[in-house]
């Protein structure tokens, strides 16, 4: 069975417009396989659907949503509704403010919630069913090595992604069976806009351009994505993010949130 005959013939991908989610939405293209392209802004969406439409024979849809918003998940499957949505990936949910818990609203919160854990559970419902009917199929959802154990300046986004990677194990062993692989991606640091925006606004790097110390590169995640699709449940991206969960798993659940705390404050650069 082809890739496009066992993932397609369409991909629903949220959080499409840069960085990983704009890289795994144009190696489903590569593969045969067309893609709706998710995110806020329609403008970002255009581009990355033209690309993907100069560089492949896929079709293309675009659909600009705010994820934290109400029915936003009901939305997306009434707007997919005429189509056959054979793989989904999920990598909407990056925290930008990195603050302290009471710092932020409890809206802000909440939001993070609904977006990371709330719409990618509903779409899974809505779109997983489908596919153990068809026996065949594919669900991707990005985690983070936030998700490994809780630290300060990220109380409510570590939460989300340890539920994202325990929501896609469970998922897995349901479905792995049934002709569906799902697969949780654990990201550590990597070369997004979104990381040179943020280091670069902290002064760690010196130009929004330049390459973080020690970020894995989009390329390497993706291609790392793709060989493992079938090897769920969970797998751990890059050869740091590997060795920081062989670290974490031998030391008790209080040293591992003090080894946290210890990098959030070299990540702030002051205690």
């Amino acid at each position: 069975m082809t890739f496009a005959n066992k993932y397609g013939p369409w991909a629903l991908v949220a959080g499409a417009s840069d960085g990983v989610g704009a890289a795994f939405a144009e190696g489903l293209a590569e593969r045969g396989v067309n893609v709706v392209l998710l995110a806020r802004r329609q403008q970002v969406l255009d581009r990355v659907a033209a690309g993907i439409e100069s560089r492949t024979s896929a079709q293309t849809r675009t659909l600009a949503m705010d994820l934290a918003r109400p029915g936003a998940a009901a939305a997306i499957a009434e707007a997919t509704a005429d189509l056959e949505i054979g793989f989904l990936v999920y990598c909407a949910g990056a925290d930008p403010n990195y603050q302290p818990f009471l710092a932020n609203s409890i809206a802000a919160a909440e939001a993070m919630v609904q977006r990371n854990c709330m719409v990618p559970m509903q779409l899974c419902h809505h779109f997983a069913a489908p596919m153990v009917q068809r026996g065949r199929g594919g669900i991707v959802i990005f985690g983070s090595g936030a998700g490994l154990a809780g630290g300060p300046n990220m109380v409510a986004y570590g939460a989300t992604k340890a539920f994202d990677m325990v929501f896609a194990e469970a998922l897995w062993s349901e479905l792995h069976d049934t002709g569906v692989d799902v697969l949780g991606l654990i990201l550590g640091k990597t070369n997004t806009p979104a990381l040179r925006e943020l280091e670069y606004s902290r002064g760690q790097i010196s130009a929004p351009d330049e390459v973080p110390p020690g970020a894995d590169s989009v390329d390497d995640v993706i291609a790392e994505a793709f060989e493992n699709l079938a090897n769920g449940p969970t797998l751990f991206v890059g050869e740091m993010m590997r060795a920081a969960e062989q670290l974490t798993s031998s030391l008790t659940r209080k040293q591992t949130v003090e080894l946290f705390a210890q990098m959030a404050v070299a990540a702030m650069g002051s205690d």
